[in-house]
């Protein structure tokens, strides 16, 4: 099937009650990891791209890459996703390449760094809306900051999301989903100890599903960044410090009440790290990338279809009869931004 928009796949799941993973990729066997976990339990999945990995792959090589998955898991929906656009032209750049999902960042001024004040967000995501909805692309936006930073993108402070102000930044921009700030940090190093109710706001979910029940809430910065494999990188030379993630089970009460995307992407790039470090310790003699990349890739895909698993979308992928982006483009005039 065609790449999915993430406002399809984000509508079936709330129909079905369930939350749908996203995950980062920047290469082939991460990718093959991701995509073969979707296949494994039958889940749609959103491969996300952000602004680093572009740099690193190279936008034609990534976009590719994710076209071949498609092609080798027709089965499965894939939303293929900018992850953190820093401003317009990036998510327009994006359009054109392909992408069938956007985000626009208008939480942080270009420089992916600096706070930006809430007419700019307002400004630039409605600007983006407009013209990837005229094009049959979703758009997902970001009210509030999160923590860390991660790619070189993020201010290091959190400024929670304000649930009257996320009413009005939806009817003004109209974007197909918020990502919102609730306490959580980009990057491995989220909390000192497990996280509580006075560090993790998930109370803020609730009160911005009431108010906003037809809007799909993103998680960012959810990966759970789990101790054994800390305690495997470290086994194997590696020097990581004790951190604490997302627990699994606070994410899924957040599926409860309308999140349908959950960003995940350390939880990944800590299972990599820590089979090629083994592999690599493994086989001293060994010079064939093969040997490592391919236990990295198993990695993956397990991290991936756990989070498929527990975000309850497994066995969703044949619920979806993937609309081209000219169809979502019909159905979007028909909804004008603000509406």
């Amino acid at each position: 099937m065609p790449l999915a928009t993430l406002r399809q796949v984000l509508d079936e799941a709330a129909k079905g009650g369930y939350g749908v993973g996203a995950f980062n990729v920047n290469n082939m066997e991460q990718l093959q990891g991701i995509v073969g976990a979707a296949q494994e339990v039958q889940a749609p999945v959103i491969v996300q791209a952000s602004r680093g990995a572009i740099a690193y792959a190279g936008a034609n090589y990534l976009r590719h890459l994710i076209l071949a998955a498609a092609e080798s898991a027709a089965e499965i929906p894939i939303v293929l996703h900018l992850d953190h656009g820093d401003k317009p032209d990036t998510c327009f750049m994006a359009i054109d390449l392909g992408f069938t999902s956007v985000m626009m960042d208008g939480s942080l001024l270009a420089d992916g760094k600096t706070p930006s004040d809430y007419e700019y967000n307002v400004d630039v995501t409605r600007r983006v809306v407009e013209a990837a909805h005229a094009k049959g692309v979703s758009v997902e936006g970001e009210l509030g900051t999160l923590g860390g930073i991660e790619d070189g993108h993020g201010s290091g402070e959190v400024h929670l999301t304000d649930p009257d102000q996320a009413v009005d930044f939806v009817e003004q921009t109209g974007v197909d989903a918020l990502a919102v700030a609730i306490g959580t940090s980009h990057g491995a190093y989220k909390f000192t100890a497990k996280p509580d109710g006075d560090v993790l706001a998930m109370h803020l979910i609730e009160e911005i599903h009431q108010k906003l029940p037809d809007t799909h809430m993103v998680m960012h910065g959810s990966s759970s960044v789990p101790q054994e494999l800390v305690d495997r990188i470290n086994a194997a030379g590696g020097r990581l410090e004790a951190t604490f993630g997302v627990p699994v089970e606070e994410i899924q009460q957040g599926i409860r009440h309308g999140v349908r995307k959950v960003n995940v992407d350390t939880d990944g790039r800590l299972a990599i790290t820590a089979a090629l470090r083994e592999a690599l310790n493994a086989g001293p003699s060994e010079f064939d990338p093969r040997a490592f990349f391919k236990p990295a890739r198993e990695a993956q895909k397990q991290i991936v279809t756990d989070r498929l698993t527990q975000f309850g979308a497994a066995g969703h992928a044949g619920d979806y009869e993937v609309l081209s982006l000219d169809e979502m483009a019909k159905l979007y005039a028909g909804s004008p931004v603000g509406a």
